[in-house]
């Protein structure tokens, strides 16, 4: 149900244009219909079918192009996979209204720092990177939630000359979301979402690969039961969007991958030659326990 607003008050965000109306940006403009805090919501993006869904569906009003999201909208949202980042500024670069603020969702942040940087030039003032820590393997504009940021982490990358009105105003459109905001260096966010999501999904994304294509996969699958649905879940994501993550965010995920891999061997040692049952225990519950005393915390995604 809606949260009461008044009707008198004019909306945060008067005119939202949100460029990949999917999941992320759909749920963005849905969140924000929610609370009465967008008033006029333009659609853009290149897939035709996929806009006309989201108007279907009362995410967006209407269906732009960058140029009139640049003339017209007070906040652009991009929500586009972090491959397709740099295009899109350097098309709204010179069309960019200077009373406009931008902000992304993109899952890496020192890539999408530095091109804001080189593209936008003087104009990077207005372009304040953001990650929402919230997802979901479903795909397009169907999956949609108004609900998806709600107590969620969003973490923002401002410039050290990013404007604190400016700022602040980002900080209060997204907690209208019901996200919880934390401020971060690029570098710092990308080595800790390296380690707690990219690494997992490229992990999970392995392991399915490995049981699709034994020669008994169909048996194997057929006995999966939750724990194998809870672990590999996040492998149905967006190939192009966990594509571009990997390949920007690459010298990090790879760190993790040999932290990984050290781990891994030593819990394998427990097994290998002569097993030592004493110690395959210890590791087994010193995970238990992390696991546990995190489960209490309020997640990550």
């Amino acid at each position: 149900m809606s949260q009461p607003s008044d009707s008198s008050a004019m909306p945060l965000i008067p005119v939202l244009a949100v460029v990949g109306t999917g999941l992320i940006g759909g749920s963005f403009a849905a969140a924000l219909r929610r609370v009465g805090q967008a008033g006029r919501v333009l659609g853009v993006g290149r897939n035709p079918a996929s806009l006309q869904r989201a108007r279907a569906l009362g995410l967006i009003d209407e269906i732009a192009d960058l140029e009139q999201a640049a003339a017209e909208a007070d906040l652009i949202f991009l929500a586009t996979p972090v491959g397709a980042m740099a295009p899109v500024l350097r098309d709204l670069a010179p069309i960019l209204r200077p009373d406009t603020l931008v902000t992304d969702a993109g899952s890496t942040k020192a890539d999408v720092a530095a091109l804001a940087r080189d593209i936008l030039g003087d104009r990077c003032a207005q372009f304040i990177p953001g990650h929402p820590i919230a997802g979901s393997e479903m795909t397009g504009p169907e999956a949609a939630d108004p609900m998806l940021y709600h107590g969620r982490k969003v973490v923002l990358t401002p410039f050290e000359d990013t404007p604190g009105l400016l700022q602040h105003r980002l900080i209060r459109i997204w907690e209208a979301c019901g996200a919880r905001i934390s401020l971060m260096t690029p570098e710092a966010h990308d080595r800790a979402l390296a380690a707690v999501s990219h690494v997992p999904h490229f992990l999970a994304a392995a392991y399915m690969a490995g049981v699709v294509r034994a020669e008994d996969a169909d048996t194997r699958l057929n006995l999966a039961g939750t724990g194998f649905r809870d672990f590999t879940r996040i492998a149905a994501g967006s190939a192009e969007v966990w594509r571009d993550i990997f390949l920007s965010n690459r010298a990090a995920v790879l760190r993790e991958l040999d932290d990984f891999d050290q781990a891994l061997r030593l819990l394998r040692a427990t097994l290998e030659g002569d097993p030592d049952p004493a110690a395959l225990e210890a590791l087994l519950e010193q995970a238990a326990l992390a696991r546990r005393f995190w489960g209490g915390r309020s997640q990550m995604q």
